[in-house]
């Protein structure tokens, strides 16, 4: 019901009025989301219920989750496809063209504003809005199935987690830019705004931890420079693994 959004669209149209105003910095330093991975599709599961948010991001049949580093090269129209309309592409150039988006796709979800969740594309000037504030990569989950399309309605789907980017090999551009890793959870810094001008409440933005855990990053032997090869949560979960061994020894003998 239309009622039952409006708090969620006043939510979204505030945050893209304060998108407007932000310098690339600042809206960076808000966190967003990893652009340590080269562009990449995928298919991910639709979920047809908005009443709650979907943990879900992998495999399911119908969707494909496209990433796109900017300049995008997209351009946007409405779309009279779905149940309810929405968006779709346009044309698909540079960037775009490469990772895959094409002409006509329709769009389910975009990345938010900066780039923490995806977002239903259920109208044109937010999504347009989205995706010019998200300070990296912009991901696009688009169908094509002309039956699923017939069953899809971004009205009433619920918004999603950013899709994982740990492991993700990086792009010949975004080694250029690769400079610091997170000890904590391998999150590389390739962000376009430097990571020397980020402010102190910078936090990794795949585990949260502090600006004071990141460590300069070496691209040639991925790991970063100074000998710290595993990331603490790797380190700790060993240490768990082995004292809880050593505790049902003791049980056991």
């Amino acid at each position: 019901p239309t009622t039952s959004r409006a708090p969620d669209l006043h939510r979204r149209y505030a945050m893209a009025a304060l998108a407007s105003v932000m310098s690339p910095a600042a809206a960076a330093s808000r966190g967003s989301a990893f652009t340590g991975a080269r562009l990449s599709k995928r298919a991910v599961p639709m979920t047809a219920s908005r009443a709650r948010v979907s943990t879900v991001t992998r495999a399911g049949a119908g969707e494909t989750l496209i990433s796109v580093e900017k300049p995008l090269g997209v351009t946007l129209k409405a779309s009279n496809k779905g149940v309810s309309g929405g968006v779709e592409v346009a044309s698909a150039k540079g960037n775009a063209a490469k990772a895959g988006l094409k002409s006509g796709d329709y769009i389910v979800y975009c990345s938010s504003f900066f780039g923490d969740e995806l977002w239903p594309a259920d109208q044109l000037g937010f999504v347009r809005s989205a995706i010019q504030a998200c300070p990296n990569q912009v991901d696009f989950i688009v169908v094509r199935d002309p039956k699923i399309l017939a069953t899809v309605d971004v009205k009433r789907l619920p918004k999603r987690p950013s899709p994982p980017r740990f492991g993700k090999k990086l792009s010949a551009a975004q080694k250029e830019r690769a400079s610091h890793i997170c000890v904590d959870c391998g999150f590389v810094y390739t962000l376009p705004t430097a990571f020397a001008e980020q402010g102190r409440d910078y936090v990794c933005p795949q585990c949260n931890a502090p600006r004071s855990r990141f460590a300069k990053y070496d691209v040639e032997t991925g790991t970063a420079i100074g000998g710290t090869s595993a990331p603490l949560v790797t380190t700790i979960s060993t240490v768990v693994g082995l004292v809880g061994i050593g505790i049902l020894l003791t049980q056991v003998l």
